[in-house]
């Protein structure tokens, strides 16, 4: 124990160092590669007694530090990576020193849920979303996906007068959807529900992934009466398309399923009064995903489900630790032990409640539109440059794009990845190869859109 007796006496030191290098870090990310091709040796033996902190910062800064890539920097542009804040990492560092379990708000245990459960309420408030959500923290949409179709999983056995969580799902439970995301397919086979069994729903002509709501009102009839989860998107992943939200709320009142929607960071569209008609009428959704990590710009494991107030019983019927007498009765006593997958979890409302404090709605609206005005900025230059074919109209923050000749798109974009100027990501959209930027980093600016520009063009005399 000597090394941890040591390490504690010389704490100061160590995270005085851990902070000059993150700031160093932080300063020149503009400079930092958004690619690595470096490698290191795995070590498999556990040294016997350890080196101390201050010989394992050492060993890092060796061999993994000059490897790591810029993925929260101003260039990465695949995935809809968000960078950090500055507020959001001092409240992260605060929730890793605090170390809270999150769970009870009830006055027994500590305050860190009452903080979730204040930032769940600035969160609605950002959205303009109404106050009859109940919401909490996850460690990114997949989970915020699960947890919401956990609970539409409840729904749709008590609509067949069964207790799905308890009984083991029976029958087959029918979903539709037109451009679901990974997660959600991903969730529904964790679920049980079937990972096949959604009902595909054809998307709008015209270059669109939004649904047809005509022939989802098709689909259902065939459905004779029988309840079933409609999964539905704010923001396509390859064009940022929005299914028609004031359409659903018809069908809603016409017909009984669960409405979902996957508003992973569509849903930030909201923020700015220039789009947030793109999201007219999800207020009256069941269920919503938003993930943190993406726009709001806080370090990733942040994503927040919003399930209606009216389906909390059967959130805590999924999500109960009922044989568990020491967590005390779910339906008396407020715990997020009983409304969503882990029962441990740190205090990941901290980072997001630090940066909503501090730039609020304003500080927002100006990130979202900005990363806007980049993506059609880059447009442009697509439109532009005749070796280049937009694949899709720009709808938020995501240009979806090809190269003339489609053979040259896998090289390209390999090229282009291998500079460490820009991170993209590939994509097949239409029948065609293409390739994904999208913008979500507060840093993002139009030097950065500039220097990549150049980089394209480079790298296209080189093909």
């Amino acid at each position: 124990m000597n090394n941890l007796h040591t390490d504690q006496q010389n704490l100061d030191a160590i995270l005085t160092e851990v902070k000059q290098q993150g700031i160093n870090y932080l300063n020149h990310i503009h400079e930092r590669s958004t690619a690595s091709s470096g490698n290191v040796e795995t070590v498999i033996n556990l040294n016997e007694e350890g080196i101390g902190a201050k010989n394992t910062m050492a060993q890092f800064n060796q061999r993994f530090e000059p490897i790591m890539v810029a993925s929260s920097g101003p260039r990465y542009w695949g995935f809809v990576t968000g960078g950090t804040t500055p507020a959001a990492i001092a409240g992260d560092w605060l929730a890793t020193i605090y170390d809270q379990n999150t769970q009870s708000a009830n006055g027994n245990g500590d305050v860190s849920a009452k903080i979730e459960l204040e930032t769940i309420q600035l969160l609605l408030s950002l959205f303009n979303l109404p106050k009859d959500f109940f919401g909490g923290f996850v460690t990114g949409a997949t989970l915020s996906n699960f947890t919401c179709l956990a609970v539409a999983r409840q729904w749709i056995g008590k609509q067949m007068g069964k207790d799905f969580a308890r009984e083991g799902i029976s029958g087959n439970v029918k979903i539709l959807s037109a451009t679901p995301h990974s997660s959600a397919i991903k969730s529904l086979s964790m679920l049980g529900l079937g990972s096949s069994n959604v009902i595909q729903v054809n998307v709008l002509q015209g270059n669109r992934e939004a649904l047809d709501v005509a022939d989802l009102e098709l689909k259902i009839q065939a459905l004779n009466g029988e309840p079933f989860i409609l999964i539905s998107s704010a923001g396509t992943v390859n064009t940022v398309d929005f299914d028609d939200f004031e359409a659903i709320n018809v069908l809603k009142d016409k017909y009984n399923f669960w409405w979902h929607i996957d508003a992973a960071f569509g849903g930030f569209a909201a923020c700015s009064p220039k789009y947030k008609h793109l999201l007219k009428g999800w207020e009256n959704a069941d269920s919503i995903t938003v993930d943190c990590h993406k726009w709001l710009n806080v370090p990733y494991e942040s994503a927040v489900f919003f399930v209606k107030e009216k389906h909390q019983l059967l959130q805590v019927e999924t999500f109960q630790n009922s044989n568990a007498a020491y967590l005390g009765n779910p339906l008396e006593n407020f715990s997020y032990l009983n409304f969503l997958p882990e029962n441990s979890r740190r205090l990941k409302a901290l980072p997001a409640w630090f940066t909503l404090t501090s730039y609020g709605k304003q500080g927002y609206q100006d990130i979202v539109e900005s990363n806007v005005e980049m993506a059609l900025q880059f447009a442009d230059f697509i439109n532009e440059n005749s070796n280049f074919e937009l694949l899709a109209p720009v709808r938020l923050n995501t240009v979806c794009f090809s190269l003339t000749d489609e053979n040259l798109v896998t090289t390209f974009l390999n090229k282009l990845n291998a500079s460490g100027k820009v991170f993209l990501t590939p994509t097949f959209y239409n029948g065609k190869k293409g390739i994904r930027a999208a913008f979500v980093n507060w840093r993002t600016s139009a030097s950065d859109v500039k220097s990549v520009t150049t980089t394209m063009l480079q790298i296209l005399t080189e093909l």
